[in-house]
């Protein structure tokens, strides 16, 4: 049997043509150019499509005495307490290190990077008990926090509130 290797036979470049055609059709957007959408493969298998943003969520902490504002991070915890504002929440002291409020649901940990070293101005969930976590000073390492955010303003304010003490989340702006 007599093979021609100088050139591929009709089955295969059918293929191949096929094959490239997908992929940079796909890719390109059929010609357009790509908008930045992600696919994402969920934990039950099915494909679903997200845009990714580079924009930074800031929440905002009004309480008697002032505000704070806290950028957040983009995962899935993030993204359940957003969808929850806004919030008023009830603050208090934890050993005098953290200020702690419970939402009125356990947020989502569904994909979560777990384990935090805290330090002063970090957000963060604590997930055994649900409740989110404003440091105010540095604290060691737990394998139950997931990082929410970071204080950019108005962290010094929140830790000098005395006792119980309403305050009002919303994202801002």
């Amino acid at each position: 049997m007599e093979t021609n290797k100088g050139r591929p036979d009709s089955l295969t470049a059918a293929l191949v043509a096929a094959s490239l055609s997908v992929s940079f059709g796909a890719m390109a957007g059929q010609g357009q150019a790509n908008t930045g959408t992600v696919q994402i493969a969920p934990a039950h298998g099915s494909l679903t499509q997200s845009k990714r943003t580079s924009e930074m969520t800031t929440i905002k902490l009004s309480f008697d005495g002032g505000e704070a504002l806290v950028e957040l991070n983009d995962n899935p915890s993030t993204r359940d307490l957003v969808s929850m504002l806004p919030l008023t929440l009830m603050f208090s002291d934890y050993n005098s290190i953290e200020k702690i409020a419970y939402p009125p649901r356990k947020l989502s940990v569904a994909s979560a990077s777990f384990g935090l070293s805290p330090s002063a101005g970090d957000f963060a969930l604590y997930a055994p008990w649900g409740n989110l976590v404003a440091y105010y000073r540095d604290f060691r390492h737990s394998d139950d926090l997931i990082h929410l955010g970071r204080f950019t303003s108005g962290l010094e304010q929140l830790a000098s509130m005395d006792g119980e003490f309403s305050v009002r989340v919303e994202a801002e702006k």
